[in-house]
């Protein structure tokens, strides 16, 4: 299998089939993908330009967390099903993580994919923040 196919197959999963791939992963290697993404936080920090300020660059992408299920838990799920295409008790699961770190609903989202996530999951009753 070549890298761009692993990489094309890797695109195609889902939220809750990449953690579980990342978790196989860390056990199988006996490593944890959480250094790297704190190296990956600092080398994405923005450069500072002559005057010691930050460029301001407009972001394209955002994750969608899911941050609280509210009170209408069932509803918050059926959404979270219509969108990440989870299986009932993966969707169930994610939604009770809300709040930690990796209660990821969607990676790399558009801005408008973002929005338009973020609108369902607030009308079913969750607290949502794009990151």
């Amino acid at each position: 299998m070549t890298n761009e196919e692993i990489i094309k197959a890797i695109e195609e999963m889902s939220v809750g089939d990449l953690a579980k791939l990342v978790k196989a992963l860390e056990e199988k290697f006996g490593v944890s993908a959480a250094a790297p993404v704190a190296v990956a936080a600092v080398a994405a920090a923005p450069a500072a330009d002559s005057k010691g300020a930050a460029k301001a660059e407009e972001k394209t992408s955002f994750n969608v967390l899911l941050k609280e299920a509210g009170d209408k838990k069932l509803q918050v799920i059926k959404v979270v099903r219509e969108i990440t295409n989870l299986g009932l008790k993966e969707a169930k699961d994610l939604v009770d993580k809300a709040g930690a770190p990796d209660a990821i609903i969607k990676q790399n989202a558009t801005k408008e994919e973002a929005d338009q996530i973020k609108a369902k999951l607030e009308e079913a009753g969750a607290v949502v923040e794009l990151k």
